[in-house]
């Protein structure tokens, strides 16, 4: 893929919508792909205020947001830590024009297929970058962490394995169109190795999902959707025993995660790295707080009221003396602790709604949206542990993808190929 021909390609009205990913492992500076999504947006509207009407997306990226930001508003009126909740609302506002500004700048046939490519560029520097840090110890962000390998992100922000899961599918769609099947496969060993590594495993259950989708994608059929499957689990295990032998930090994590073969509880929460004790204290929240949760971004506050005396995460000068854990570490838990039933019930009206806006799509529609829907439905896959939807980063990494989705999968005939 000529990197040149796709900066020239690249129109400058998608530079600001693109930042946000390039900027992700800088923390708050991916903040400036938002805020210059924002002044466009702005910028947009007072030359034109119908340019909306010629956005479809818009309206369902609207609705969509809507229940999000819903669910959140809902919690902070009996929230346990009221400026947290209030201001984490009054943030969720920025995303309503990134969205808005995605819809605008992504219509017409060739700018997704632009967008995708500019990612997969993004996504292959990280690659580049985790590959030198598995060889040399080091990369960009600095020295690798202990147990796990952290690239561009570095030692202190260990969130390389699921940034390269979720955005996986932008790349490995980029490799299927630039070189066929081939290339296909040899981008997915190449993002194999440093998910691996990362020691993050709910990246390793994302990254699972993302193959499963592109696997069904390729096979066109059962019988060899299954042969694709058993090559690619057969890959997989061959890529764990070497990095079993040749790496002691991903040796390090699967001791901790076989810990859960000892059939004790004990063994579970090693393995689970003291979640058991996270989800007993959400489900006491939701008993606490049923209708509308602790409130948003609230759970840390409310952690050491339904904690157990000696709690570790009371205990641990690693998560703050007093201060509890930081979030559920689940998708529907931290919902159902922070939002409440209400909040869960405006979650699965989007749910439905985004669902029926795909059943509704043609063929075409789909095809396009097909590496945003993986990743978004990857990311909200619920049997599986995740950051904090409500958080700063992550929640900024959703609205970028339900932006992107909403924008590609619903287009004016127009816009259409």
């Amino acid at each position: 893929m000529p990197i040149r021909s796709v900066l020239r390609a690249f129109p400058p009205a998608l530079w600001p919508f693109w930042l946000v990913i390039a900027l992700l492992p800088f923390g708050r500076l991916a903040e400036l792909g938002t805020a210059l999504c924002v002044g466009g947006c702005v910028f947009a509207l007072s030359r034109d205020r119908h340019a909306l009407a010629a956005a479809p997306g818009a309206r369902l990226f609207a609705w969509l947001l809507g229940a999000y930001v819903g669910a959140a508003l809902l919690s902070a009126f009996a929230a346990v830590a009221p400026a947290r909740s209030w201001s984490t609302v009054a943030g969720l506002l920025r995303y309503l024009p990134l969205g808005l500004y995605a819809c605008l700048v992504l219509r017409g046939p060739d700018r997704p297929a632009l967008l995708y490519r500019a990612v997969a560029l993004v996504v292959a520097w990280w690659v580049l970058d985790a590959w030198v840090q598995i060889a040399s110890g080091y990369s960009l962000g600095g020295p690798a962490e202990a147990e796990r390998i952290s690239g561009i992100f570095g030692a202190g922000n260990l969130k390389l394995g699921p940034s390269l899961a979720v955005l996986a599918p932008f790349a490995l769609w980029t490799a299927r169109q630039w070189g066929g099947r081939a290339a296909l496969l040899v981008a997915w060993l190449l993002l194999l190795g440093p998910i691996l590594l990362a020691g993050v495993r709910s990246a390793w259950v994302i990254y699972a999902l993302v193959t499963l989708a592109f696997a069904w994608r390729e096979a066109g059929s059962p019988r060899r959707f299954l042969g694709l499957v058993l090559a690619a689990a057969a890959l997989c295990a061959l890529a764990g025993a070497l990095a079993w032998q040749g790496s002691p930090r991903f040796h390090a994590r699967m001791e901790r995660t076989l810990a859960v073969l000892q059939g004790d509880a004990g063994g579970v929460d090693q393995a689970l790295t003291g979640r058991l004790d996270i989800w007993r204290a959400g489900l006491r929240m939701v008993a606490l707080h049923p209708l509308t949760g602790v409130g948003v971004r609230g759970f840390r506050y409310a952690y050491p009221e339904v904690a157990p005396a000696g709690d570790h995460f009371l205990v641990a000068e690693s998560c703050g003396v007093g201060e509890g854990a930081c979030h559920a570490h689940q998708l529907v838990l931290e919902v159902l602790s922070e939002t409440g039933v209400l909040g869960l019930a405006l979650w699965c009206a989007g749910v439905a709604l985004a669902c029926r806006a795909f059943r509704r799509a043609d063929a075409a529609s789909r095809e396009r949206a097909f590496p945003a829907t993986v990743a978004l439905g990857a990311m909200l896959f619920p049997l599986n542990s995740h950051l904090a939807f409500y958080s700063a980063w992550w929640g900024l990494l959703f609205a970028w993808l339900l932006a992107l989705w909403c924008a590609v999968l619903v287009q004016g005939a127009d816009d259409a190929p």
